[in-house]
């Protein structure tokens, strides 16, 4: 892949190439004969355009796109499916945009009849144009670094790698060149090698970013002294985006998930632990269901939300920061059930909450407080199947707990789960962890959907016993 500058012309002139060459194949004959032959949409007016009206529309076609695919012009190295994904989104929008141009009777509005071709023909060709100049390994060469915050953590897997590095990403107060860091390390041959001192510093952590995708890294070896949300995660989070691999050393393999067998001092881990074609089908499942569900039930979204204002007045809705992948945080929504203030990071079960109120003990029971969370998954924050999102402030009585217990943080929380199916909340911190890792385990586009039959199986059977618990009284 082209970096920099260069990558950024190389983008724009192709977006620019593949927006005029859809408008002029929308306008040659044989493409309209085709169209006026396609159903439903063959029955709109053809309005080939020629001459200045050609110029016109292409130049109003041309600064749209390029304007909807700014985000895709800054070089990054992300996997195919991500480039593709981002390149569809911005493309539609792209078209909603030129579609509400044309609603409104402009003299350089574009035919319905031709924005439908160009779209059709760009939601293949943009996709395809930025896989194709994406950044790619060159074969027998490898780009690593190494990322840490703690200068002795640094030697140590300095000394445990194999081949060379590029340098190191640390902050500006990690002093490498101090006395310790200048004596000469054993390696496993008996030979000697240079101190991470001799190795140049490639920036900041907050440039961790920019480091990836100047110097073209493939392998970013972690080395915190203490690996906490703030920093190590947000490596973590970084290497993801860029789809760089990740490696740390053993002594940190407890808070990340890893191959199963490994040998050595370093070891992968496993950013995406989805295979691919099911990370697919997961985020499609995720955006049908919840639109759907979304449509379906606003009916009764807004009747909860008028019986919570006359049972208890405002707010209706309630808002919590939770934990989300890789250590990152999000704001939860869900029906108020309880009354306001007083909150504590402790885990209690309701039976024992004095704060629930009369409404609220019906919608926990039957999980319709849990709706607006769909709105959540929708926007691709939440999964609807995966680990319960944790209040980030429960977080540290939970870790305290349960070992491992960040583990979870390496796939997205979910609406339901197999901790959920199966009763267990974080009242029970250990066991939970337990079903959470076994989900993540096994975790396929099938699993998900025996979970979601059988929470949407349970739910059922709850709002039947709340029903008839209402009709014997």
């Amino acid at each position: 892949m082209a970096s920099g500058w260069r990558y950024r012309v190389l983008s724009v002139l192709g977006v620019v190439t593949l927006v005029v060459g859809a408008m002029a194949a929308a306008n040659q004959p044989l493409v309209t004969a085709v169209f006026e032959l396609s159903p439903v949409v063959g029955t709109l007016p053809i309005d080939r355009a020629v001459g200045v009206e050609f110029l016109l529309e292409a130049t109003v076609a041309t600064l749209v796109v390029l304007v909807a695919l700014v985000p895709l012009y800054k070089p990054q190295p992300r996997r195919i499916l991500d480039i593709w994904t981002l390149a569809v989104k911005r493309t539609l929008v792209a078209l909603l945009a030129l579609a509400t141009v044309g609603y409104f009777d402009y003299t350089y509005r574009i035919p319905r009849s031709t924005l439908l071709v160009v779209g059709g023909l760009l939601l293949v060709a943009v996709p395809l144009w930025f896989v194709a100049i994406r950044r790619r390994p060159q074969v027998g060469e490898e780009t690593t670094i190494v990322v840490g915050d703690d200068p002795e953590t640094m030697q140590r897997v300095y000394a445990a790698l194999d081949g060379p590095i590029s340098g190191y990403v640390a902050p500006p107060s990690v002093t490498i060149a101090d006395e310790s860091t200048r004596r000469t390390m054993e390696v496993t041959d008996g030979g000697d090698a240079p101190p991470l001192a001799a190795c140049p510093s490639l920036g900041g952590l907050s440039r961790l970013d920019e480091v990836i995708v100047e110097h073209g890294v493939d392998t970013a070896v972690l080395a915190f002294g203490h690996p906490d949300r703030g920093e190590f995660f947000g490596a973590l989070a970084t290497c993801y985006e860029y789809g760089v691999t990740a490696r740390v050393h053993r002594d940190h393999a407890d808070v990340v998930l890893t191959p199963t067998i490994t040998s050595g001092d370093l070891v992968d881990i496993t950013l995406e632990p989805w295979d691919p074609q099911d990370h697919l089908f997961k985020r499609l499942f995720d955006v049908v269901f919840s639109a759907t569900a979304l449509v379906v039930l606003s009916p009764l979204v807004a009747v909860i939300a008028l019986a919570i204002r006359v049972d208890d007045g405002a707010p209706v809705l309630y808002s919590q920061e939770r934990t989300a992948a890789l250590g990152e945080t999000f704001t939860v929504y869900k029906f108020r059930t309880m009354t306001t203030g007083g909150e504590d990071t402790a885990p209690s079960e309701d039976v024992t909450n004095s704060r629930i109120t009369r409404l609220g003990g019906p919608l926990r029971r039957t999980h319709l407080d849990e709706i607006p969370q769909l709105w959540s998954i929708l926007t691709g924050k939440m999964s609807v199947v995966g680990p319960r999102a944790a209040w980030a402030h429960e977080e540290r009585h939970l870790e305290a707990t349960a070992d491992n217990w960040r583990k979870r943080w390496f796939v997205k929380p979910g609406l339901t789960g197999l901790a959920q199916i199966n009763d267990v909340s974080s009242t029970d911190p250990k066991e939970k962890l337990r079903y959470d890792l076994e989900y993540i385990n096994r975790q396929s586009f099938w699993f998900d959907l025996k979970i979601v039959v059988r929470q949407l199986w349970l739910v059922g059977l709850d709002v039947v016993a709340l029903l008839r618990g209402s009709n014997d009284r």
